[in-house]
């Protein structure tokens, strides 16, 4: 069963067409990787799926249906989108505020009437840093360490509950220990949560996912313009070891990219 159903999707910036004619379902509760080289527009299409692209000025076409409803139609509240559907970001990018508030701040702001020190716990508990932190909590997020305030990202993207999770390169500025820690988390909340994943790690893509886009850039010779294109979309398993477009091939194997 697929949490997204992208139809035709395309995205333009003025004159610049980013992406054209995307079309794919991302299953629900499965963790899909989008790889591609730079400028493939891998995180543009990421964007689309919770309207964050609305804040670049950008010219969205085509269709995304989210459960059953194009988020994209005229009458979607896009705050309530991105509440729905989570972002973490390249960088960790904790608020300025206290461990406990960055979990905090999302659901207090949507208004939650439960115990909210429950609810911190039990997201900082998810990604595995309650642990590290129980003892500091009123500490600023910005003391911890680069990986650690990565999960406390995530922590504050599930504390409003979600349910989805989009990660655009989340490992990008971690190093190695750090990065495993990320995937392992990557693979506990699958079940819990659709997850997709940008990444320019190929391995990563093939540790963490069950189903992998290949992007690249199709080159417009009298013009001159690059837009990215969905070249191949399958089980992370025939991507990596039985691609079936021999584009994704030498890109899997280091011909290109």
């Amino acid at each position: 069963m697929s949490v997204f159903d992208v139809q035709g999707l395309g995205v333009a910036y003025g004159s610049f067409t980013a992406v054209k004619d995307i079309s794919l379902e991302i299953p629900r509760n499965k963790v899909t990787a989008l790889i591609g080289p730079s400028g493939c527009g891998k995180s543009t299409v990421l964007r689309c799926l919770n309207r964050m692209n609305d804040l670049m000025d950008a010219t969205v076409s085509g269709k995304i249906i989210y459960n059953g409803e194009d988020i994209y139609g005229p009458e979607v509240d896009a705050a309530e989108v991105r509440r729905r559907i989570g972002m973490v970001f390249q960088r960790p990018n904790p608020f300025p505020k206290s461990i406990y508030e960055n979990v905090a701040f999302g659901p207090r702001l949507n208004g939650f009437k439960g115990d909210l020190d429950q609810l911190v716990e039990e997201s900082l508990r998810s990604v595995a840093l309650w642990d590290e932190v129980k003892d500091k909590l009123d500490d600023p997020g910005t003391a911890l360490s680069g990986g650690q305030q990565q999960r406390l990202c995530i922590a504050r993207a599930i504390a409003v509950q979600p349910d989805v999770l989009l990660m655009d390169e989340p490992c990008s500025a971690l190093d190695p220990i750090a990065t495993l820690k990320i995937e392992d988390l990557i693979r506990q909340l699958e079940s819990s949560y659709s997850i997709v994943i940008v990444t320019h790690n190929m391995q990563q893509a093939a540790r963490v996912s069950e189903m992998t886009a290949f992007f690249s850039v199709d080159i417009d010779d009298e013009h001159g313009m690059r837009t990215g294109a969905l070249v191949e979309y399958d089980t992370t398993e025939k991507i990596f070891n039985n691609p079936g477009n021999t584009r994704t091939e030498d890109y899997i194997s280091g011909r290109f990219g």
